[in-house]
């Protein structure tokens, strides 16, 4: 057999009530008949005992009968099972594994810091007890595999300038990432026959050799945005500025002139100082 059975025992309680009667029915007759015979039925009772299993809320008995695999008990309650069954416990709660920091390449030969959270519990419990040696110990190490794998799929950071513009990042694109990180690690380890419920990343960062050298790139980036921004605005404005005074006739500007406010509003408009203004009393030739 390769697939869970699911099976449900004797009720626990009646197989309660019965051994009771046995064990102490069989003292009475001892002390009543002074025989010894009845004593039999005592030692019966007793391997009787072995018999009896508690199921918890989300908990499971995976019962084998020297060696071969019986089936398993998943509805909580108390019951009693053949004596002779080896009642193996597996857990069907969820499941929280937070992994250790593991230093990887991203895409683009990078090495960061990453780990994973992730939320599992047991779908299969023959697989889960019999495919694999150690289910618990299968997704530590799975999920690392997972991660390792995932982070060299795609790059840390977008970098256009270079020209390894990439749509998904492992920094900004958290929802696709996570998808995918689930989708791997639920591969995996459905040959233990367990159950993904959640992956995300739990933490993200260059590695210390290059995170100096990384935020500093990242703020010269930034600086340049912003700059862009500006010299974008300032032009608009002044070209704005030169439409209305045509315009209105306010000023008859020659291309010299035109050319010398041009430089003065985009020094005005484009420093990240404040401007002193130098007040003109001659003429504009001078």
């Amino acid at each position: 057999m390769k697939e869970e059975k699911i099976i449900v025992p004797a009720n626990g309680y009646f197989m309660l009530f019965i051994f009771l009667v046995l064990f102490f029915g069989s003292i009475a007759t001892i002390i009543a008949l002074k025989t010894p015979w009845p004593g039999i039925t005592i030692f019966l009772s007793l391997i009787m005992a072995f018999g009896f299993v508690m199921v918890q809320p989300n908990g499971s008995r995976v019962l084998l009968l020297f060696g071969k695999y019986v089936g398993t008990i998943k509805k909580n309650g108390y019951y009693w099972v053949n004596p002779f069954y080896t009642k193996k416990k597996i857990s069907l709660r969820a499941s929280n594994f937070d992994s250790e920091r593991l230093k990887v390449n991203d895409k683009l030969g990078n090495p960061v810091m990453i780990s994973t959270i992730l939320v599992w519990r047991v779908q299969n419990t023959y697989k889960a007890a019999f495919d694999v040696d150690n289910y618990e110990n299968f997704v530590r190490v799975q999920t690392d595999a997972a991660v390792r794998k995932l982070a060299s799929m795609y790059p840390y950071d977008n970098f256009a300038d270079e020209g390894h513009a990439e749509d998904i990042t492992l920094r900004s694109s958290v929802n696709e990432v996570s998808n995918a990180l689930e989708k791997e690690i639920d591969e995996r380890l459905s040959i233990a026959g367990i159950e993904v419920l959640e992956a995300r990343i739990g933490y993200l960062a260059y590695a210390q050799e290059i995170a100096n050298a990384m935020l500093k790139r990242q703020q010269a980036t930034a600086i340049v945005a912003a700059r862009h921004k500006i010299v974008e605005g300032a032009v608009s404005m002044v070209e704005m500025a030169i439409e209305e005074l045509n315009k209105n006739d306010v000023v008859d500007l020659d291309e010299e002139r035109k050319a010398a406010m041009v430089s003065n509003l985009m020094v005005v408009l484009c420093g990240d100082k404040d401007a002193s203004p130098v007040v003109n009393t001659g003429t504009l030739s001078h």
